[in-house]
C-alpha cells in the first residue's frame, strides 16, 4: 500500500512538473541561434559598384542563398535569436550584370549607389 502511494505521488508530481510551463526555474534552455552572413558596416563600405563576383565574395563571403533561377542575384541574410525571440535581422541583395556588381538593395533601403559610393571625379 505504501509503495502504491509513493508511486502515485511520483507520477502526480512528474505530471505537474512536466505540464507546468510558467515556473522560471524549470524552463528549458534556449540557446542563441545565429544564422546567415553577418555583414558589418565596414564590409559594406568596401563594396564598390563594378567589382567582380570574386572580389565581392572576398569582401562578404559566400552568399547564404544561391538561387538557381536568379543567377545574377546574391542574397546575404542574417538572423539572431535569443531565447526563441528574434533580436536582430538584416538582409542585403546584390545584383550583377555579367560579372560586375551593378546594384545593391539593403534590407532597410533600396539604392543604386549606397551604401557603397560610386567613384565620381571631383570638378574644380
Amino acid at each position: 500500500m505504501r509503495i502504491k502511494i509513493i508511486w502515485l505521488s511520483l507520477v502526480l508530481l512528474s505530471t505537474v512538473l512536466a505540464s507546468c510551463n510558467t515556473v522560471p526555474l524549470l524552463t528549458p534552455y534556449k540557446m542563441d541561434i545565429r544564422q546567415g552572413n553577418f555583414v558589418t558596416p565596414e564590409m559594406r563600405e568596401k563594396l564598390k559598384l563594378g567589382m567582380s563576383r570574386q572580389q565581392v565574395r572576398y569582401v562578404l563571403g559566400t552568399p547564404m542563398i544561391n538561387d538557381a533561377f536568379h543567377g545574377n542575384r546574391w542574397d546575404y541574410v542574417y538572423r539572431l535569436e535569443r531565447a526563441g525571440k528574434v533580436i536582430e535581422q538584416q538582409s542585403m541583395t546584390l545584383y550583377f550584370e555579367g560579372d560586375n556588381l551593378a546594384r545593391m538593395a539593403d534590407g532597410r533601403q533600396s539604392v543604386e549607389t549606397a551604401p557603397a559610393k560610386a567613384e565620381v571625379p571631383v570638378k574644380g
